[in-house]
């Protein structure tokens, strides 16, 4: 099971209460970034290209608890950098769990086996490991040997002791379509509890900016690669709505919802989403307010986003899609498994 029921109920109560309230613009997940600084280098990540004084700082808890209570999102994502790299992470996670928020710990897995006594298992924590594939092509994505053996011990170690484990993959051009799907298998052999996939996106500031897949060819590549999930030959275990899914494969066409998966960090609300850096604003509120949202989404015309399918743009409009009655049944697939 993906997702735990009473978090598909909450998210669904949710979201028709935004419904019922009329509301056309407001948060689903709320991505909190403690931190930008992270343990590794990555070759496809700009988030560690900002300057040390920048990657110095930290957010303190009370400016966590703020972020998360201006907010509202019933579930919060913390990336970074590397999250466990925060020396109040535990109290962090402590109090959104105090506040009944779902939580994804995003991690790269170096750090998590000698972090699991800073957490108590909950079904508000699931810990998201990153892992781009096996190991050989994980190890060259991360650019450095090891860490696709520590991250699986660590996702080993910490279901061992009760907590929920989630992966999250990010898919760029030049991978093998056989072996991801072997990738695949051997995370169901781990008994994580979902899989999250996405393609990459082509953050301005990253070293390598030639693997990055343009719109037409990911929905050729998600096809190939999820085509036994989709003729039910496999029933990988996807932490994803399965209309997102029908979105990578070309068989929806969404826009944009970047409000859905507003990002806080110590430098304030990033507008217009997480995976821009075009300044931020003080408050949530004036995220909102500010924004001219026609200018994003991949019917703007904007180039930023021309090719852009990255999940927390596009799974908050699945989810409201889900919300529809034809596709209600269709959506409890998450909770419930595909069958």
């Amino acid at each position: 099971m993906a997702i735990n029921l009473q978090q598909a109920i909450d998210i669904g109560k949710y979201l028709i209460t935004q419904r019922l309230l009329g509301r056309k613009r407001f948060p689903l997940v709320l991505m909190l970034e403690p931190l930008f600084r992270c343990n590794l280098a990555c070759t496809g990540c700009g988030k560690i290209q900002h300057p040390v004084e920048i990657l110095k700082q930290n957010l303190t808890p009370e400016q966590c608890f703020a972020a998360v209570e201006e907010c509202g999102a019933p579930v919060v994502s913390i990336p970074g950098g590397e999250p466990l790299l925060h020396p109040q992470i535990g109290e962090i996670v402590e109090g959104l769990i105090k506040r009944k928020k779902y939580i994804y710990l995003c991690t790269n897995g170096l750090l998590l086996e000698k972090s699991l006594d800073k957490f108590k298992p909950s079904p508000y924590l699931t810990f998201s490991i990153h892992l781009d594939g096996m190991r050989e092509w994980h190890d060259k994505c991360v650019d450095r040997k090891g860490v696709f053996d520590t991250a699986v011990q660590a996702i080993r170690a910490a279901k061992a002791k009760g907590f929920r484990v989630a992966t999250n993959t990010t898919i760029f051009e030049g991978c093998d379509i056989q072996e991801m799907q072997g990738f695949f298998d051997f995370l169901e052999t781990l008994g994580t509890d979902g899989m999250m996939i996405s393609p990459g996106y082509s953050y301005e500031w990253a070293p390598d900016q030639d693997h990055f897949l343009q719109k037409e060819q990911t929905r050729a590549l998600f096809k190939e690669i999820l085509s036994p999930y989709t003729s039910g030959k496999k029933n990988w275990n996807f932490n994803h709505n399965p209309l997102f899914l029908d979105f990578l494969i070309g068989e929806k066409d969404y826009e944009c919802t970047p409000w859905g998966s507003p990002s806080y960090s110590v430098l304030g609300w990033q507008k217009p989403c997480y995976l821009l850096n075009e300044g931020y604003y003080t408050t949530f509120q004036e995220l909102l307010d500010k924004t001219d949202w026609s200018q994003y989404g991949g019917a703007s015309g904007n180039p930023k986003c021309a090719d852009c399918m990255v999940h927390c743009g596009y799974e908050p409009t699945a989810a409201m899609d889900a919300m529809q009655p034809k596709n209600i049944a269709r959506s409890l697939t998450t909770v419930f498994g595909k069958g």
